[in-house]
């Protein structure tokens, strides 16, 4: 993190202006070209080209930080931290995605997150479905010059080859990120997986890939404590990137995504996994599949804006 800016741009204070007022940055932060450069740089990715069912998602970013003006963010009792103090956090805007070329779209944000490296040292990006995962994590292996750690926090793998023929897409982000080497096969699991597969081979391909994987029936037997503790074995001291799919929760906690499956997480046990992985070595993240069409009363997005703020307080506590 940076220790030489004498001091922080804080968002705008709740005590002093109204949170239905002010900047509609993610919790009304400073823009990046107010500050230069920052520990942590939000990114908005408006792309949902990837889909395969409910279209929507690239109106997840603005949702997202509408809602995040819900949140009092200046101290996390949990961490005991005050993020904003300790950390520069900047909204670095959204990437302008080309929504009729996903091959395009896909340089774009790799562009837009590998020109962002020079200015932040950790990236947190809002999507989007979860093709934009592919593009962030070759900007993150170029940042770091080699592979993460990936924690993937979904219903679903996402490691199919194709859909349709197509090669991108949000069903197959993380087969193509195995076939470039973006992701550490001895490191890497995928959390919250349920619901029934295409083939009984999907679960024996993702395996050959690296993944290790952590079914809801899992979660409901022996706890969040328990999940955060095999995440934690499982990555040990590796770079970490996490990859958020909002419909890893439970609908009645997240109806407002593409696609929806049921006996998922609930709010409380996504929280308490992450509070469970403080002091990992986070080097980025992204929320994604939060289609506001779809949302009631912004549980969705509220959701995906108070996973945010917890992946900076996990910033905000990694080691020195």
């Amino acid at each position: 993190m940076s220790t030489d800016r004498p001091s922080t741009v804080e968002p705008v204070s709740g005590t002093v202006v109204p949170r239905y007022a002010g900047p509609s940055t993610f919790c009304r932060l400073p823009e990046l070209r107010e500050v230069g450069t920052c520990d942590i740089a939000i990114l908005g990715i408006p792309f949902d080209s990837g889909t395969s069912y409910r279209p929507g998602a690239r109106f997840g970013p603005q949702s997202i930080r509408q809602a995040s003006r819900h949140l009092r963010y200046n101290f996390h009792p949990d961490y005991k931290t005050e993020p904003f103090k300790s950390l520069q956090v900047a909204d670095a805007g959204d990437v302008a995605c080309n929504p009729y070329s996903i091959e395009e779209a896909i340089g774009q944000i790799e562009r837009a997150a590998t020109d962002l490296n020079a200015k932040s040292e950790v990236l947190i990006s809002l999507g989007g479905d979860h093709t934009i995962a592919v593009p962030l994590l070759r900007a993150v292996n170029n940042r770091l010059q080699g592979p993460v750690a990936l924690v993937h926090f979904d219903a679903h793998l996402d490691t199919w080859d194709t859909y349709f023929g197509a090669p991108y897409t949000h069903g197959t982000p993380f087969r193509r990120a195995a076939e470039e080497g973006l992701f550490r096969d001895d490191a890497s699991m995928h959390v919250g997986i349920r619901g029934p597969l295409y083939s009984p081979e999907d679960l024996k391909n993702d395996e050959e890939l690296g993944f290790k994987v952590i079914h809801c029936d899992e979660l409901e037997r022996h706890g969040p404590d328990h999940v955060a503790r095999r995440i934690r074995n499982r990555v040990g001291d590796c770079p970490l990137y996490l990859s958020i799919d909002i419909d890893v929760l439970d609908p009645a906690h997240a109806p407002g995504t593409g696609t929806p499956e049921i006996a998922g997480l609930s709010t409380r046990e996504l929280l308490n996994i992450l509070r469970g992985l403080a002091g990992l070595n986070l080097a980025g993240a992204d929320v994604v599949e939060v289609s506001p069409a779809y949302d009631h009363a912004e549980l969705t997005s509220l959701a995906a804006a108070t996973i945010v703020y917890e992946l900076i307080n996990l910033v905000a506590c990694r080691p020195v």
